[in-house]
């Protein structure tokens, strides 16, 4: 009976996505069949927010959930959580596992003179940290609302970001030109998807008075030129990148290591949650998924509930690998999760008959803290 409700959810939740991410519903802003953009040029001017702008980080807010498409790799599901972290910035992460971590923060900013919005992207892949610093440089009112956020020293030619605000559909284009090796700048991520859940956006934006017209970082002096990652071959940075290497996606040494001017120990109200797990013989060696949810996924019994929008509200999704008993969510926002260990049985990357999991887990997470939870009993096979 279990299993049959679980190919109902999973059924369900793939008809949910088909639907609410049509083509007729969304438009992709990287072209009819994501081509690569023309030349753009590489000056950085930044908009004056003062003027137009400043509300894209009131339209950024909330969970957002659609299909997503890294470089020719196309995710049927996928979810961005951006939520207020102080009263000018706004934050979102995709904690990958045991590959590394992605973020963007989007924030109010002094920059070659004018109060204008930038963006922080990057983080941690494989042991390389890369920490970006982008500029709002484009704004079109037509057609919703499209906001372009370029490279903050080499400008759109060695990268940029493009979202347009539709109601309540994001589209999200990434570019990129590996730093300057390889401009123009080429599509590297499409995401297409809805506005699910404000409320915990909501509660994040009352508690720290978001939003606010207020510089979040001073960059009015730009960077320091000697801290930029120069490409090997050239004199000078290409790009407002920070780069460093280790064995081990270790954040809080390799922010430090690369010159990120705005390190992950300085980032306001986020927190830190380590997730253990309990292993036993029946799941050793297998790959495992670690959710964060708003909802219970499971039941007291360690069952798949059978409500499928319990599914939606999943906003960490970590991977991971055979051998890893525990992982590490950085940049994490303050509130009430739902933890979930799913193990993946058959390898083949989701839920599915024959999975392995556990009764419900909650922690509350509060602003700038350092917090653990261990998951035990993972022993219910759905």
């Amino acid at each position: 009976m279990k299993n049959k409700i679980l190919n109902q959810i999973i059924l369900l939740v793939a008809v949910v996505f088909i639907v609410s991410c049509s083509t007729e519903d969304i438009r992709n802003i990287a072209g009819p069949k994501g081509e690569t953009p023309p030349t753009l040029p590489t000056e950085v001017n930044p908009i004056d927010i003062n003027e137009d702008g400043f509300d894209f980080l009131e339209k950024m807010q909330g969970q957002w959930t659609g299909t997503n498409r890294v470089i020719a790799d196309d995710y049927e599901w996928f979810s961005f959580d951006y939520r207020a972290n102080s009263p000018s910035s706004i934050h979102g992460i995709f904690d990958g596992g045991s590959m590394g971590n992605l973020l963007t923060t989007f924030y109010v900013a002094d920059f070659k003179g004018k109060r204008t919005l930038m963006a922080r992207n990057g983080g941690v892949l494989s042991g390389i940290y890369r920490i970006s610093y982008f500029v709002l440089d484009k704004i079109d009112n037509s057609n919703g609302k499209y906001f372009r956020f370029v490279d903050a020293k080499g400008g759109a030619n060695t990268m940029f970001m493009e979202l347009r605000f539709k109601q309540d559909s994001l589209y999200f284009n990434a570019y990129t030109s590996r730093l300057g090796l390889q401009s123009p700048a080429s599509r590297h991520m499409t995401f297409k998807g809805k506005r699910n859940d404000m409320e915990l956006a909501n509660t994040a934006a009352q508690a720290v008075g978001f939003p606010q017209n207020v510089p979040a970082w001073d960059f009015s002096n730009g960077f320091v030129e000697e801290n930029l990652y120069v490409n090997p071959g050239q004199s000078e940075a290409q790009s407002a990148s920070f780069l460093a290497q280790s064995e081990t996606n270790d954040v809080f040494n390799l922010s430090f290591e690369s010159g990120d001017p705005w390190r992950i120990d300085q980032q306001p109200y986020l927190a830190i949650l380590n997730v253990k797990i309990e292993m036993n013989p029946t799941i050793q060696g297998k790959g495992m998924i670690v959710n964060l949810s708003k909802e219970a996924l499971t039941d007291n019994n360690g069952y798949f509930v059978s409500d499928p929008t319990a599914f939606d509200s999943v906003l960490q999704f970590a991977d991971l690998t055979s051998g890893e008993t525990e992982y590490l969510f950085t940049y994490q926002h303050p509130g009430t999760y739902h933890v979930n260990v799913t193990v993946d049985m058959d390898g083949n990357g989701f839920i599915s008959d024959g999975d392995i999991t556990h009764a419900d887990q909650v922690i509350t997470v509060t602003p700038e803290g350092t917090h653990e939870i261990t998951i035990t009993n993972i022993n219910v096979e759905n």
